[in-house]
């Protein structure tokens, strides 16, 4: 039995396993990811299907994917309230960690706009747009409008590549240039822009691509 004060001494298997209610299953979705709890976590109900198949479930048993996505979603909520009132300046790993959570994994590209206030503390964390495996279509007119609408005095940017690719391409970093001009004719400041891949971040700021 796995004890309160034993949580941090606990194995990933008996962790898993206070999530799942069951043992058997949690060793077997650990196994079928290669050991990868990040894997585990980023991973999608659909794919996990044959395994359901292969066990003899019912296609309306719980599915222990689904629990872990909520898990997921839960420590991505809780990153996302302890950023708020906080200098995203000052707290850039806090930043990085939450859309690591919030985009790794996703199957599709999303682009995201978090609105800071003029002391850059989190005003609202935006899905702006939604696109397909390799492209998504941002429209600078929009994203003005929602920094407006947030009375944002500055922003920080971030889409994922589901392809793992982690380098920008001329059409992000041209995208970045865009939308920096179009958000100065408003007085609003874009911060940073990270591309999420895998289990790393790459910040714009850091590479001396804004």
């Amino acid at each position: 039995m796995l004890f309160r004060n034993e949580v941090t001494q606990a194995t990933d298997i008996d962790l898993l396993t206070v999530i799942l209610g069951n043992r058997k299953t949690a060793g077997m979705l650990l196994k079928k990811v290669g050991g990868s709890l990040f894997n585990l976590l980023h991973a999608f109900p659909h794919q996990n299907g044959d395994l359901f198949c292969a066990e003899g479930k019912s296609a309306y048993a719980p599915d222990p994917v689904m629990k872990l996505q909520a898990v997921r979603e839960l420590a991505t909520r809780a990153m996302a309230e302890d950023l708020q009132g906080r200098d995203c300046l000052t707290n850039p790993g806090a930043v990085r960690d939450l859309l690591k959570h919030k985009l790794a994994g996703l199957p599709h590209e999303v682009f995201i706009c978090i609105q800071l206030d003029a002391q850059h503390r989190v005003i609202a964390i935006e899905e702006l747009f939604r696109g397909t495996l390799t492209q998504t279509s941002v429209y600078p007119r929009e994203v003005v409008k929602a920094a407006l609408r947030a009375n944002a005095a500055a922003v920080i940017f971030a889409h994922n590549h589901p392809s793992g690719a982690l380098q920008p391409s001329q059409a992000d970093e041209l995208l970045t240039r865009n939308l920096k001009e179009a958000l100065a004719m408003v007085d609003v400041k874009v911060l940073d822009h990270f591309i999420v891949a895998g289990t790393g971040a790459l910040s714009f700021a850091e590479r001396g691509l804004l």
